[in-house]
């Protein structure tokens, strides 16, 4: 089976509290992108075998689609095993899910090679256990996500808006992040409402100048050029930029296909991780 697993991006990202074991409660607006890596899974004997074409890509139980495989396999008490090639074309530690959404793909794929019949509300719940935003990534489209990541609920579909998406060369770890954030000096809150109502309208100016990231106050803070990648996409025309997830990849909106290659090629002889897509 040869299957896509789409990146996303947040359009809001918020922490609304924190529960006694450390998570923090969120409502977040996500939107799937057309950027994805190709996820094929075939049936072997025994194991799971993890093939990828980057070689820092974990090929073992650190590998969120292993771990996905494995969970699959114990819960449904498979008896053959499952060789999984990732062709790795979303950035990693990039706040794109990139590991989840291949775990996600991983989870569905399997249920459909086993012919195993559960629903997708049971696999999310699988998924759960080992990554807050695979839920999100087993239903994809635009959706509101809430408590850690696991309650969501499907939007009108805000696809086919361009973006230009930059990941630098660095990643961030999404718990130290998580851990530098003090809810109690977030002084500027999404407003998630006004977001979904400007979406459900198609209105990209609103959204885009609106949008609006809390975990920028930590991440930003640390790496300045966030703040420069910004201001140039602004200046190339962007309609609005922000970080997505705990970043570090940062995308604007356009609503021009020229600007938009305009700056595509401007970032691309900075950074090797540029990419010119869409909302889908």
């Amino acid at each position: 089976m040869l299957l896509k697993a789409y990146a996303k991006i947040n359009i809001s990202l918020d922490a609304v509290g924190k529960r006694e074991d450390g998570y923090h409660l969120l409502r977040m607006i996500m939107q799937n992108i057309d950027l994805y890596d190709l996820i094929d899974i075939n049936k072997i004997d025994e194991g799971i075998r993890i093939i990828s074409n980057k070689p820092y890509i974990p090929t073992d139980e650190r590998n969120l689609a292993y771990k996905a495989a494995k969970l699959f396999i114990d819960k449904y008490d498979i008896k053959s095993g499952v060789e999984i090639n990732i062709t790795k074309n979303i950035p990693v530690a990039a706040g794109l899910a990139g590991g989840s959404t291949d775990a996600a793909v991983v989870l569905k794929g399997m249920r459909d090679l086993y012919e195993i019949n559960v629903s997708d509300e049971e696999i999310m719940e699988l998924g759960l256990k080992i990554g807050a935003d695979i839920p999100y990534c087993i239903t994809g489209g635009t959706a509101l996500c809430e408590g850690i990541g696991e309650k969501i609920t499907k939007l009108k579909s805000f696809k086919n808006h361009i973006l230009i998406v930059v990941k630098p060369p660095f990643g961030v770890s999404t718990k130290e992040v998580y851990q530098g954030l003090n809810i109690n000096k977030i002084y500027k809150h999404p407003n998630t409402e006004a977001l979904i109502q400007a979406m459900n309208e198609d209105d990209v100016k609103f959204v885009s100048s609106n949008m609006k990231n809390v975990l920028e106050n930590v991440t930003l803070r640390k790496h300045r050029i966030l703040k420069d990648i910004k201001y140039e996409m602004l200046k190339c025309g962007a309609l609005g930029a922000m970080m997505s997830g705990s970043g570090p990849t940062v995308f604007a909106f356009f609503e021009d296909m020229l600007k938009a290659q305009h700056c595509y090629e401007k970032f691309k002889t900075k950074y090797n991780e540029v990419f010119i897509t869409r909302t889908i």
